[in-house]
């Protein structure tokens, strides 16, 4: 039996049958292996080093570095993902993360932490009030937030570019009864005012309410029935509604535009789904696990806080409740009449929405 030749892939010279160095698919003399290869520092194995991932000090294959190791965000050293040390999501060694002066009381805008839902239903409303001109202050952040996570963490704040000297304050996922029972909003909304932040009183300032699009059925099609009525009910109501939001028009048109009736909720969704005007519509559909209520002024006025969360809960129900028909049938004085929460009530006189009631109202924030 003729014995077989083993040369050196790379120089071509002769090896004895137990001289040379397997390298991926290639067999190489020790030589070349000095001159072209390193060993991973992790699992031992002998690599190409121009293939290797490296700094100053460490040298790994590719597969360990992903499954084991990040780069520094900072200076770019290679780092264990046990030694990490994070902050907005993003690695840092722990020099870098000690001498980095940040402040982490304000996360940047794409902050994205996983919810927390609180309460017990199968509706969630996640809030998003912008505040302005009392500063951008990681110190003021603090405070509001060691006011509402005083015992769990309900709220984190954000910076925003639209608004001139603030920021928006981010509520993670909650039933309406744990906003209203168990969330000190009143006590957050009264600080902000205390330190001279407002959202009604400015031109930048809007009052966001996402809801859980699974609340509107077990299954896309479900949902999408429930949430063209949602736009339907809207549309119907567009002066109603923009009276309720307390936008200027020129606001509406630039942050909340309608998409404007149409004969079925079917039409009015297939228009909102197209994606033609953005995220900057009064009902945002393109976030996948929620739709964004975005048609309403700030405001740190508490009552009018609450009232707006009650209404979006009153426009999902009778969305999810209603037929077409029904809701295309209803008038706003019927609309209102079935409206039991306190809140509400007094909000809709105020803004003379209530059987033409008009009653006193305190001033906005």
């Amino acid at each position: 039996m003729e014995e077989e030749v083993r040369i050196c892939t790379y120089c071509g010279e002769t090896l004895g049958e137990y001289e040379g160095t397997t390298v991926g698919n290639d067999l190489l003399c020790d030589d070349c292996v000095d001159e072209l290869c390193t060993t991973c520092d992790h699992c031992g194995e002998t690599i190409w080093t121009e293939d290797c991932v490296t700094d100053d000090d460490t040298y790994l294959c590719r597969e360990c570095f992903n499954d084991y190791y990040r780069r520094c965000e900072n200076c770019d050293n290679i780092i264990h993902d046990d030694s990490v040390c994070w902050h907005n999501d993003l690695p840092y060694c722990c020099n870098c993360f000690d001498d980095i002066d940040y402040d982490d009381e304000i996360e940047d805008y794409n902050y994205k932490p996983e919810p927390i839902f609180y309460g017990d239903s199968y509706m969630y409303f996640g809030v998003e009030l912008e505040v302005d001109k009392g500063g951008k202050e990681g110190e003021n952040a603090r405070t509001l937030k060691d006011i509402a996570n005083h015992r769990h963490e309900h709220i984190y704040i954000k910076s925003d570019g639209s608004l001139n000297d603030g920021f928006e304050i981010v509520s993670h996922p909650m039933t309406l009864d744990y906003h209203m029972n168990t969330m000190d909003w009143e006590s957050v909304l009264h600080e902000a005012v205390n330190m001279d932040y407002r959202s009604h009183q400015t031109d930048t300032c809007g009052l966001h309410i996402h809801v859980n699009r699974d609340a509107f059925g077990d299954n896309q099609a479900e949902q999408e029935e429930v949430i063209g009525k949602i736009l339907f009910f809207i549309e119907k109501h567009w002066a109603e509604m923009f009276r309720f939001s307390r936008r200027s028009t020129y606001n509406m048109n630039r942050w909340a535009t309608r998409y404007g009736l149409e004969k079925t909720s079917k039409e009015i969704l297939e228009k909102a789904k197209s994606g033609c005007n953005g995220r900057y519509v009064a009902v945002n559909l393109n976030n996948y696990h929620t739709i964004e209520f975005r048609l309403f002024r700030g405001t740190l006025k508490h009552s009018s806080f609450i009232a707006t969360l009650q209404m979006v809960k009153k426009i999902c129900d009778v969305a999810f409740s209603m037929s077409e028909q029904e809701i295309d049938e209803m008038s706003w004085c019927e609309f209102v009449s079935t409206i039991e929460e306190n809140e509400l009530i007094q909000y809709l006189k105020e803004r003379q929405l209530y059987i033409n009631e008009e009653i006193f109202a305190e001033e906005e924030m």
